[in-house]
């Protein structure tokens, strides 16, 4: 037993003595890099680095410069950068090393409860300002951000009211959420509000291409369109994908099809068999039904395509897609509630076809 315990504390130095003499070399730098994940290593450092959101950019830059910042309430779907823009201006603000001590970020969707309010809240924001780096702005007052802040109980979001309130002249701010309706009023209406609107194509390629360029990623023509427009609008996700689609391509080029394997989306010719269904009998839309649960198909994607499909149709009028829209919006609703799928596509299948085949 001795002898196996010698072994193992001689296996744990010689393991101590390789990393220190791979730190010495550099190698362990590059190591941790490489495990980090994209999203993180290409996520905007500074505020001149955030992708679109002019408005929110422009309006913050002049509070970086005046060291007058209001409370914030940044709200938009997810993938945005709205997390990453909050973190971005408090390293402009008080640099990277102050910002540790000057910065508290909770995610609320996990500590959303009063008592995290009264305690790790109101203790950061009633403590003194930490000295300041003179090479920045480094305004008198700390920053607060609360991440997943629709998350919070309404009690939990009137009891940080009054802490905003009371100690708001050393502690700044910042909610971050998806849904704004969320947020009691009393609370948002003590904040600036930025809506973060999703990032027009044309960005979001230019920054997945820099992405890919940058980790050598070979790409052909449309896939990295293609990664963005699975995303829809979501900049985090669509980084990810390419990620994990590096993984998959081992030195060849990725296109269109490994894109569309990789994130899960159904191929258009289900698609359009389903379409094509409308126009036969049930049993057609049943017999439908049933190849894409053999699939594995998920409802909501195969809702989603559908729905874009539906759009684009050109034989179907003006008043039929509206029909069909409110239809798959019912229909969402009741997945959502956790209705059983394939009973939700075939009532969806049958009531299109009749609307579809309606003069």
């Amino acid at each position: 037993m001795a002898d196996f315990f010698n072994q193992a504390r001689e296996a744990a130095a010689a393991a101590a003595r390789a990393d220190k003499a791979r730190g010495a070399r550099g190698e362990g730098d590059e190591e941790r890099q490489r495990a980090v994940p994209w999203v993180e290593k290409y996520r905007p450092r500074n505020i001149g680095d955030v992708a679109a959101q002019e408005e929110v950019v422009q309006v913050l830059r002049k509070s970086l410069e005046t060291k007058n910042l209001p409370h914030l309430l940044f709200y938009g779907p997810p993938g945005t950068g709205k997390t990453s823009t909050i973190l971005a201006l408090a390293r402009d603000m008080y640099g990277p090393d102050a910002a540790r001590a000057r910065v508290l970020e909770l995610n609320a969707s996990d500590e959303r409860g009063i008592g995290v309010v009264r305690e790790k809240v109101k203790n950061f924001a009633r403590a003194a300002v930490a000295q300041g780096d003179p090479g920045y702005p480094s305004p008198p007052y700390k920053i607060v951000i609360l991440d997943e802040a629709d998350s919070m109980t309404t009690d939990a979001q009137a009891a940080l009211r009054r802490i905003m309130e009371k100690y708001s002249h050393i502690t700044r701010f910042c909610l971050v959420c998806n849904y704004v309706s969320r947020i009691i009023e009393p609370l948002a209406s003590r904040c600036a509000k930025f809506r973060f609107k999703s990032l027009p194509r044309d960005q979001a390629v230019a920054r997945i291409t820099h992405v890919a360029q940058a980790e050598g990623v070979v790409c052909r023509d449309g896939a990295v369109e293609a990664l963005v427009d699975y995303a829809e609008g979501d900049l985090r996700r669509a980084t990810m994908s390419l990620q994990s689609a590096s993984r998959m391509v081992q030195g060849s080029a990725l296109d269109t099809d490994m894109v569309a394997g990789l994130v899960g989306a159904i191929p258009d010719p289900v698609i359009q068999g389903l379409r094509a269904a409308w126009a036969a009998d049930a049993r057609a839309s049943q017999d439908a039904v049933d190849a894409l649960g053999h699939a594995g198909y998920p409802a909501a994607r195969v809702l989603a395509q559908l729905h874009d499909a539906v759009v684009a149709d050109q034989q179907l009028g003006s008043l039929q897609k509206a029909k069909i829209a409110m239809l798959m919006a019912r229909v969402d609703k009741a997945l959502c509630d956790g209705a059983d799928e394939s009973l939700q596509l075939l009532d969806l299948m049958l009531q299109a076809s009749q609307i579809a085949q309606a003069a």
